[in-house]
Parts: structure tokens; sequence; C-alpha cells
């Protein structure tokens, strides 16, 4: 009877429609944190994204489960916790047949259900607007996606399509929306250059130095690039008949794109930014209003459960994503949680959890911090082969030369009078410090144990060793390890 209960109000509490099912569409910006103008980012250009946020609500305390794409996108595309499932693992479970646990099933299998077309957007016409990827750690549930391409929309709605933007991943690897005022860049296609060596300030981890400076423009300059890319994909929304009735969703997968950010538990590694528009045909819950700013902590696991809700879905029994929407959404959190464990061929586990204001993180790895090696980050992040040198020469002073040291077992940040969460405060012999430091260690203890966390579980060595030869093949070995 309890059951009944719960999917009347279900049904009852589902988006009133004003004609037809809402069409969804999941904008999917790559390692990005709040670095949008609208979230008060310096030397960026997103008008696209900027109107967006002032005809639908901006969320401005979304994390993610994970600081690293395929266990973020995993536990995004089921709705579990990845260290539940035992997706936790970079890039596992890809070649060896594993299946999803029982009860655990792919979003877009639910929206096909329910007579939903969904598809992985690449290319509009001839543009490229997005990259296809989806980077999930299971290959064993058939095809992900039934389609690809952006014209099969208007013919076979409603429709759930994801578009996952080619910046600022694959710019790292070329650096060149640094180096020119107008880049060609990913194909055929331009983004303008905002940010400079000269006007940007970056954070202060790291040194004050020339690669500093054209690093932490390139990235700003991605951010600028998406946006132009966003803004093709809303005008042929528009041209396609297709705005008035599709709910558009931007969010990031992860957090920011640099050396202390990607890889990382800290909120350059976790915070992402989130914004929500309802299209005029679709009456919009109350939490949807145009220009509104919603602070309250929600996990970006949140919003598997909630685009089911949107499409008049009930989330399947034990999904551990929470509806936010609607008139009978689920309580709010008070903590949102998320975890790293190997990546690549570097092992790591950390556990975050994140209340209102203070951030806690856990480390279970001694001996780890930021200098651990990780052939990728090695290659592809300047900043960190630079800040190894300037420690060597005894050249780095401050939060970028506290960054060289080991991680503590426990770290936490007052994320509300220091952001960039350079002051540890777990030893603080404050009151207010030391009871947030006990409320959040009791919080991500109940959580392990309610989700079952799997961390503690080693991988066999025969699953780790291939990545470190994988590693070695695309991106080389530093000569500091060789010499070891």
């Amino acid at each position: 009877m309890k059951r009944l209960l719960l999917c009347i109000l279900f049904i009852l509490s589902a988006p009133s429609v004003l004609s037809k099912t809402p069409n969804i569409l999941w904008i999917v910006g790559e390692n990005f944190s709040l670095d949008l103008a609208c979230y008060g980012q310096k030397n960026v250009r997103t008008p696209n994204l900027d109107r967006l946020a002032r005809e639908g609500t901006r969320y401005t305390k979304v994390y993610s489960t994970s600081p690293v794409c395929a266990p973020s996108r995993s536990a995004l595309m089921t709705g579990w916790y990845a260290t539940t499932t035992d997706m936790h693992h970079m890039r596992s479970h890809r070649t060896d047949g594993w299946r999803l646990p029982v009860g655990v099933r792919p979003i877009t299998h639910l929206l096909k259900d329910a007579g939903y077309h969904t598809a992985n957007i690449t290319h509009i016409g001839k543009r490229i607007v997005g990259t296809g990827k989806l980077d999930l750690n299971f290959a064993a549930e058939g095809p992900v996606y039934a389609g690809k391409n952006w014209a099969d929309l208007k013919k076979k709605q409603p429709f759930f399509a994801q578009i996952n933007m080619p910046e600022a991943e694959y710019d790292i690897y070329d650096r060149k929306s640094a180096e020119k005022p107008r880049v060609k860049w990913v194909g055929e296609e331009w983004h303008p250059k905002i940010a400079t060596p000269e006007n940007v300030t970056p954070p202060p981890y790291y040194p004050d130095h020339k690669i500093t400076r054209e690093e932490w423009a390139r990235y700003l300059n991605s951010v600028s690039g998406t946006d132009v890319r966003i803004g093709w994909i809303l005008d042929q929304l528009r041209k396609d008949g297709l705005s008035e009735n599709t709910i558009v969703i931007f969010f990031a997968d992860n957090g920011r794109l640099d050396a202390r950010g990607i890889h990382w538990c800290w909120d350059s590694g976790l915070h992402v930014p989130m914004i929500i528009r309802y299209p005029k045909a679709v009456k919009a819950p109350r939490q949807i209003k145009a220009n509104r700013v919603d602070p309250q902590v929600l996990s970006l696991l949140d919003l598997t459960a909630t685009t089911l809700w949107m499409a008049g879905i009930p989330k399947p029994f034990g999904m551990q994503s929470r509806v936010f929407l609607g008139p009978h959404a689920e309580p709010p959190r008070t903590y949102a949680f998320a975890a790293r464990d190997r990546i690549d061929e570097t092992q790591v586990r950390l556990r975050s959890v994140h209340g209102p204001r203070f951030h806690y993180i856990r480390n279970y790895t001694q001996g780890a911090g930021f200098l651990t090696l990780n052939r990728y980050k090695e290659k592809c992040f300047l900043v960190k082969p630079l800040m190894r040198q300037l420690h060597a020469a005894g050249k780095l002073t401050g939060p970028a030369a506290d960054l060289m040291k080991p991680f503590p077992r426990e770290m936490l940040y007052d994320t509300r009078l220091d952001p960039h969460e350079i002051k540890n405060l777990a030893t603080s012999k404050n009151p207010i410090h030391q009871a947030a430091l006990k409320r959040l260690r009791a919080a991500l203890d109940t959580w392990q144990t309610a989700t079952n966390d799997r961390g503690h579980i080693p991988e066999p060595t025969e699953v780790v060793a291939p990545f470190t030869q994988e590693m070695h093949n695309w991106f080389g070995t530093p000569d500091w390890v060789k010499e070891k």
C-alpha cells in the first residue's frame, strides 16, 4: 500500500505539460568549474550561457561525485554512486564483460522504454558541436544511445539528447587558444581569445610565472570557446522549432582542467556549474524561475533522477540519485559526497564531503599528494613540472610551497572565507572548526557504510599494471622517474 501511495504521489507531481511530453537536452561542459561570467569569472566571454542563466535557474553548490570523467559519468548515467556499483576506478570494466548490478540501468534505456528517442550529438550539419564522448566504466549493456544525428531530433520527439563539448579537454593537447587572437580549433571552427597571459590572475596556489599565466589563459579561453559552440546549439534549436518544448540543462562532468583541479578532491576538481532553463510550452516547477540563483547543496548525481522526473518517469527503486524539482521533491541534501580512487596508473584514495560552508577531505593513501606521479598530468599540465623545478631550486613560497607537501590524513576548509582552499583547518582549535570537523567526519563514515563504499577493496595487480605501460606509451615517463 505504501508503494502504491508513493507511485500516486509521483504521478501527481510529474511535470505538467501544456503541449506534448518535453524534450530534454544535456549540454555537458568537460572539465569546468564555476568559470563563466554569470558566476563572476573575469576574462571570459559567455553571453549564451549568461542568457541561459537569466532565462532559468543557476545553481551555485553542485558537486560532482568524482574529480575525473569516467567515474563521474558512470554515476550520472545510472543514478548510483560509482563507489557502490564498482565503477569508481578510472576506465575500468571496458573489456572484461562485467555487468551492471541488478536493478541498475543506464538512464537512456529507461527513457527509451518510456518512448524517448535518445541521441549523443556530434554535429549540426557540418559544424562540430560535440565529441560524442561517454567514457563510461561499463561496456556490456548494449548501445547507450539510439542515435547521433541532430536532424533526427525534430522527427523523433520526445527526445533526450546529450552534447559533450570539445573544449576544454581537447584544447589541452595543443594549447592553441592561448597563442593567437583567433584560433582554428577542433575541425574548421574558431573561437575568440579573451584571456591573455598579461590580463589573468591565476589561483594563489600557483607560482606567478609565464607558464602559469599562459596555462590559465588557455583554460579561460576554452570556456569562451565553449560558449560560442553553445550559441550554435541554441540557435539551431530555435531555427528547428524545438526551443519551445525543450528543457535545456548545462553542467560540467567534473571540475577544472588544470593541475590542481581534475583528479583532486578540492573544490577546483569537484565544484561544477549547472543551469536549467524550461521552455514556454512546459510548465516549470516552482523551483525554476527566470534569473533565479539556487544555493542548495546538490550532488551532480541528483540530475539523473530529476531528468527522469522531467520526463514523467519514476526513478527505479533504490536509486541513490534524488529528485530536486517538483511539488514532491525529495528532502534536500545536507551533504554532497565524492570519491577518488585509481586514476590511470595512479593509485590514490580520497573521500570528500561538502556541507553548505565547510568541506572535508580524507586521505587514505599515505605519502600521496599533488606531486604523485601521473604521466598524463606530467605531460599535459605544464604547471606541474614547472613547480617541481621551482621547488627543487627553493623558489616556491606560500600556498604554492604548501602544495608540494604530502597530503595529511584530514583536510578541512571554510569555503566561504577561503574559496581557494589553501588553509587546512583540520588541526585548528577553534570550536567552530572542531564542530564542523566532527560533523563531516561522521557524515562521511555514515555515507560510506550506507552506500557500501568499495574503495577499500584493492584492484588486482594484473588489472593495474597495463595502465602503467599504456600511459607511458601515450605520454612518456619523466626523466626524474627513470632516474630513481
